[in-house]
């Protein structure tokens, strides 16, 4: 089969039982597919995994991937490289598995030890910044989704980013440093400012300064957003970078 045309249930394994990985479970559990298992260490984790995907088993990382047609690596871009390197020195991939990681800031070239075994790689970060919480599930319909992949399989990144409710938007390998970049700007910068206004807020002695802020910075944010698309707001860009 040609992996661009992939279709039906996959069983899905999760690596990292963060905020980011038991969410993206639930979405694609939501879109008709079957969680086989999730891998959690700590006690914090298993508490999310199971508040987040009750009943789903947790697993040991081998076994989790031994049962998966599609792996989901949400583990922290600082230890990615070592976890697919390790799983390749055991022969842990399958060919044929879709294995998909969500670090930001690179694409599919960590995956490489395991494309050396025949895996079909993605590099797929939402957009978003999560809470953790079962809300999040809600907040990734119309989420931007970046999608790295090598062009035969990139339909298959973007299919199931659709399913999660999102919008994929092909991020080229070599810009996926420039997009964590930006992503981190936007988040760090507006955190920032909020937490500063609060502050000074609450130093007048402003009641609830953060209800008070609210519209005011959606409604700047939302302008900000409006300028940046420029005067045709429905222009629709499906790709950046070559």
């Amino acid at each position: 089969m040609n992996p661009a045309q992939r279709s039906g249930r996959l069983g899905i394994g999760i690596v990292g039982a963060g905020r980011v990985g038991p969410i993206l479970g639930a979405a694609l559990a939501g879109a008709g597919h079957a969680l086989v298992g999730v891998a959690a260490i700590s006690d914090e984790s298993r508490e999310r995994a199971d508040a987040i995907l009750p009943g789903v088993p947790i697993l040991e990382i081998p076994q989790l991937i031994e049962r998966s047609e599609l792996v989901i690596l949400a583990v922290p871009e600082s230890e990615l490289a070592t976890l697919v390197q390790g799983l390749a020195d055991t022969g842990s991939w399958q060919a044929g598995q879709l294995v998909m990681h969500t670090a930001p800031g690179v694409g599919v070239g960590v995956l490489a030890p395991a494309l050396a075994q025949g895996v079909i790689p993605l590099a797929v970060h939402p957009a978003m910044q999560f809470t953790g919480a079962s809300v999040d599930i809600a907040r990734l319909v119309g989420t931007w989704f970046a999608v790295t992949a090598p062009g035969p399989v990139l339909p298959i990144g973007q299919a199931l980013v659709v399913e999660m409710g999102g919008e994929p938007v092909v991020v080229a390998e070599n810009d996926r440093k420039a997009y964590a970049e930006a992503i981190e700007t936007a988040t760090s910068f507006s955190s920032a400012i909020v937490d500063q206004a609060t502050s000074l807020l609450s130093g007048i002695g402003v009641p609830a300064p953060g209800l008070v802020l609210g519209p005011l910075v959606r409604s700047a944010v939302e302008n900000a957003l409006h300028r940046a698309r420029g005067d045709d707001t429905g222009t629709h860009f499906d790709s950046i970078g070559g």
